[in-house]
């Protein structure tokens, strides 16, 4: 098998298009076009669209946009084409055809007459036993005669794989050498009855002669390598492959419970991270986090210094688990990191309908200019911008009643009466003389800041919990602030 250094790379990303992308396919394709950057190599993209009862042309137009949205490029693919085009399985089914008859006719593949029912009670039965359940090899060798039989009754064949009778050894890139027993790898399925070709064929055959050097692939697919490595040495006496490439198997993405992520659980989708306004870049570093690591005390880096030092041989084979509220940690951290402008402009989205709860002519430029430095140290996701400034563009703060609870303790009253006196005759050009007549207003009612605080927030913003709360107030203005303050003492006074 090939090593990394000695041939140009060539590695592939093939995905289903069926439903919304999931983050552990996102962490796969990640890791290909990190190790196909740092060789220097090339990166396949292929859609896998031969299940048409799963698959959709809406599935693969938002495959395609997700990639994109995430900043991956591919050399080889969909909407920028290559030598080994069409790169669609659901365009390639003659070629598969073609391979599995030259399969049949050089006695690599065989029919399989059996019915499920059957396969079921062998199955059964082989346990019953203690021997391994895999399919027997029933039809491996029929005489002319028991085809015949089968024919008469109507039976449609499907094709399975003749595996060799010897134990197969290959090195893992991430796990080292694993051995496979004949008898835990049998004789396979590669066509269906109805002449589909599954995925057991297609897959292979397309790495094959697209000449993928190396498949990077998640830990479920390991119990496929034998059958397929078994298949790839049929393939190259047939002439259709030149090489077996070099598996890495990646480690299983664990949610909550300690169990595999799936479809079905929430943090799995990637739209969620899209439309909770997570950066790609910061997705993508977190992901990266998921059995690799760029140093042991650095969490946050870009994606080109992950390609400058991703090497497979680095990633740890055990289990990863998914944390969602470390993975919004180092979003935040990204956010930091942008440039004011760069942040300004990706805000965008949730500062309009349908995320905005105020009306676009109430949007005021210059106030938002004003506040974004200090929103962007505030913030884990994008999406939160819109609570966060929300109380400069609406007529009225919001009214969230566990915020006024909370900070409208008895003696409220008093002490935002206080503030509002020390507010009336501060320096309206400084959150430092507002902070200071604030702390004032607190001191005369024996209240430390974050006490004194507390109900002034509330009154001018409408929650507990926000923006630097003086710099919000000089932003929003002496005028709002102060009719704040006055609207929250008539509410108190009723």
């Amino acid at each position: 098998m090939s090593s990394v250094a000695s041939a140009p790379v060539r590695v592939r990303f093939c995905p289903s298009p069926t439903g919304n992308p999931h983050v552990g396919l996102v962490r796969t394709a990640l890791f290909n076009w990190a190790f196909a950057k740092h060789h220097q190599g090339t990166l396949v993209f292929r859609i896998e669209d031969t299940d048409a009862a799963r698959d959709s042309e809406e599935s693969y137009d938002q495959l395609l946009a997700s990639l994109r949205w995430l900043g991956f490029d591919w050399d080889e693919g969909p909407e920028v084409g290559g030598p080994h085009a069409p790169y669609r399985q659901s365009q390639r089914m003659d070629i598969y055809k073609d391979v599995a008859q030259k399969l049949q006719d050089a006695g690599r593949a065989y029919h399989c007459y059996c019915s499920t029912a059957e396969l079921d009670a062998r199955r059964d039965a082989a346990r019953a036993a203690g021997k391994p359940s895999g399919y027997d090899g029933h039809c491996r060798d029929l005489s002319a005669e028991q085809v015949e039989a089968y024919q008469a009754e109507g039976r449609t064949p499907i094709v399975r794989f003749r595996m060799p009778d010897e134990t197969i050894t290959f090195t893992d890139l991430v796990r080292g050498e694993l051995t496979f027993t004949a008898e835990n790898v049998p004789d396979y399925g590669i066509v269906r009855a109805n002449g589909a070709p599954l995925y057991t064929l297609v897959n292979p055959v397309d790495d094959a002669l697209m000449e993928i050097t190396h498949v990077l692939r998640g830990e479920d697919l390991l119990s496929s390598t034998p059958r397929q490595i078994a298949l790839y040495k049929a393939l190259i006496d047939l002439g259709v492959a030149k090489e077996i490439p070099s598996f890495g198997h990646l480690p299983y993405v664990m949610g909550e419970g300690n169990k595999k992520l799936s479809k079905r659980d929430p943090e799995s989708s990637l739209n969620l991270y899209r439309e909770r306004g997570f950066l790609p870049e910061g997705l993508l570093n977190y992901l990266s986090l998921l059995g690799w690591s760029l140093s042991g005390d650095r969490d946050v880096f870009s994606m080109d210094e992950m390609v400058a030092a991703f090497e497979i041989s680095d990633v740890n084979p055990n289990p990863a688990r998914f944390d969602l509220k470390k993975c919004e940690a180092i979003n935040a951290d990204h956010i930091r990191l942008l440039d004011v402008k760069d942040f300004t402009e990706r805000c965008a989205p949730w500062l309009q309908a349908p995320f905005a709860p105020w009306a676009p002519e109430d949007f005021d430029e210059a106030k938002w200019q004003a506040v974004a430095p200090h929103a962007q140290t505030r913030l884990k996701v994008l999406s939160e911008i819109t609570d966060n400034v929300d109380f400069l563009f609406l007529a009225e703060p919001v009214e969230d009643e566990a915020s006024w609870t909370k900070a409208m303790k008895e003696g409220s009253d008093a002490l935002l009466r206080t503030a509002r006196e020390k507010l009336e005759s501060a320096d309206w050009t400084s959150a430092e003389a507002l902070k200071e007549a604030v702390l004032a207003a607190g001191e005369t009612h024996g209240l430390k800041l974050g006490k004194a605080q507390a109900p002034v927030r509330v009154a001018v913003t409408g929650r507990t919990i926000g923006l630097p709360l003086f710099e919000s107030l000089e932003i929003l203005g002496k005028e709002k602030t102060l009719a704040r303050i006055d609207a929250a003492l008539a509410k108190l006074a009723a």
